[in-house]
């Protein structure tokens, strides 16, 4: 019972991380701002917000790739363990995962409050308010892909039986 658990909130939780990155990947690549003076600026120009979509671009392909495997999880309550491979990737993958897309938040809020802190009323800051929400987004789906990788150690665990330490 506890397995199939499991393996239900792991494939709502992909579901739930994938559509997160996909919708921070979409606001971010759309965030361009217009100025009176006619110039324009986008994310591209802000070297931290190309790594927030970045690492919201490797963390969507990681997770649509994991996504059928949680599917035949769920269907046939059991893993894919060739030579215990599966669980490990998913271990580490997770993990790997989680920090760097709590990177990508960290740099997409660190950016965005000290430029508006500094521009403070002197220009338009609609361009780090997009960013800000893309990162906010971003930031859901590494809470998705943190409690992911709780789950792959408990599913680790449960499939090895050899326990953490071998």
């Amino acid at each position: 019972m506890a397995s199939k658990a499991i393996a239900n909130s792991t494939l709502v939780l992909r579901i739930f991380a994938l559509l997160f990155l996909a919708a921070s990947i979409v606001l971010m690549a759309t965030n361009t701002v217009k100025f009176d003076d006619g110039s324009q600026a986008s994310w591209k120009d802000i070297i931290a917000y190309r790594y927030v979509i970045a690492t919201a671009m490797v963390g969507f392909v990681y997770t649509a790739l994991q996504i059928p495997f949680a599917i035949y999880y769920v269907c046939t309550e059991k893993r894919l363990t060739r030579n215990d491979c599966l669980p490990e990737f998913d271990f580490y993958g997770d993990k790997i995962m989680s920090f760097l897309l709590a990177t990508g938040v960290g740099a997409g809020f660190a950016i965005s409050f000290e430029f508006k802190r500094l521009l403070n009323g002197f220009a338009n800051t609609s361009l780090l308010d997009r960013g800000n929400l893309a990162t906010g987004i971003l930031l859901g789906g590494f809470v998705c892909m943190a409690l992911l990788s709780i789950l792959s150690s408990i599913g680790r665990n449960h499939t090895s039986n050899k326990g953490f330490f071998r």
